[in-house]
């Protein structure tokens, strides 16, 4: 972030949170959002309902952060205690090391314009322009007219629309409305940006521009960004750190690497299983616990979770089999510069028993386990 949004972010309400500040554990000064035991209780008609309970995370300065779970985990609910559209009913949320929960409406108005956000179904005005839309929260400030022209002008360049500023968004694709909310989500220079579920109604082609287009606004402009999603793809592709919520407590965290190369909590293993390398159903209908004859071959699963740091190096497995290998199935693919997958091999004509592969297998890969025979 950079030094003019720090000071624009930190209000003048911070004066009195010395104290607190200074209980912080050094490591948690670079932290720009901070949920300290936080909780959120729902009246519900058959009583109290509980969103989130005990939520500790640090979310550092520049970072694009993801928080993930299926639908009711809370996710919704712990995004909104950042702009205070939630408020909390237990623990607190600094911002820069600020408690928000003592603000009050003056100083959450000028918190509100430093967090932009934007959403799953756009929310655009029907009937005013693109230009209109993008300008609006700038005339509602009392921002200058000559001001608003050039900012707007900046923004639509910025997110790739300056052709179609008298467009209205009937006449835009999903992709260029959910643009047309990027660039009205930044008309404040705001220092952090709330995505909900930005990419769920677009197709993966524009999924994939949007997200691009988020990376680029995250290392340019040197933002914070926070998106919920339930898409585990969207996480890979563009967040550096994830955190997994689960009837609203935090079940796992880390970088994106670690959790998807070797996922903890059996929520992660589910989310990510779309994304995972199985077993095909026809290599499954001819597997068997022991080999039918000696032509038989051993079917290993290997799988790399990126911990060391090392490329897998697969001349020199398949050599130590001293057999022949086939890929029945699986991959290997990069994220935050790690090699994570599975491969599922069979190997024949090998005159080292299965027991002996196994041995040499987890030489070469993180994790490797005999899964039967096939003929």
């Amino acid at each position: 972030m950079t030094a003019s949004a720090q000071r624009a972010l930190t209000l003048e309400s911070a004066a009195p949170h010395a104290a607190e500040q200074s209980e912080l554990h050094p490591e948690k000064q670079h932290a720009h959002v901070r949920f300290i035991n936080l909780g959120k209780v729902y009246e519900g008609p058959q009583g109290p309902v509980p969103a989130l309970q005990g939520i500790d995370l640090d979310i550092q300065c520049g970072e694009v952060f993801g928080i993930i779970g299926r639908s009711g985990a809370g996710k919704s609910s712990l995004i909104r205690t950042i702009n205070r559209l939630e408020k909390p009913s237990s623990g607190r949320v600094l911002i820069d090391q600020v408690n928000i929960g003592d603000f009050n409406e003056d100083t959450l108005v000028a918190l509100r314009r430093r967090i932009g956000m934007i959403f799953q179904h756009f929310n655009l005005m029907s009937a005013k322009t693109v230009w209109q839309n993008v300008e609006l929260p700038l005339k509602v400030a009392g921002v200058p007219k000559a001001q608003r022209q050039r900012k707007v002008t900046e923004l639509l360049e910025l997110v790739g629309l300056e052709g179609k500023h008298r467009a209205y968004p009937a006449q835009l694709s999903g992709g260029q409305k959910q643009r047309v909310g990027i660039a009205r989500a930044l008309v404040h220079d705001p220092a952090i940006l709330l995505c909900d579920e930005a990419t769920s109604a677009l197709d993966p082609e524009t999924t994939q521009s949007i997200l691009g287009l988020l990376r680029e606004i995250n290392q340019r402009l040197g933002l914070t960004i926070i998106l919920i999603t339930h898409e585990m793809a969207v996480i890979r592709e563009i967040c550096d750190r994830v955190v997994v919520l689960e009837k609203g407590e935090v079940v796992e965290q880390g970088p994106v690497w670690q959790v998807f190369g070797n996922p903890q909590h059996e929520v992660s293993k589910t989310l990510l299983a779309p994304l995972q390398h199985t077993l095909p159903e026809d290599v499954q209908a001819r597997l068997q616990p022991h080999p039918s004859d000696h032509h038989a071959s051993v079917v290993l699963d290997l799988q790399f979770t990126g911990g060391d740091g090392k490329e897998p190096d697969l001349s020199a497995l398949f050599n130590a089999f001293g057999g022949r290998v086939s890929l029945l199935h699986g991959g290997v693919e990069r994220i935050q510069g790690r090699a994570l997958g599975h491969l599922l091999l069979a190997v024949s004509h090998s005159p080292l028993s299965a027991d002996e592969l196994l041995n040499r297998a987890r030489k070469h890969a993180h994790q490797a386990e005999v899964l039967g025979y096939v003929a």
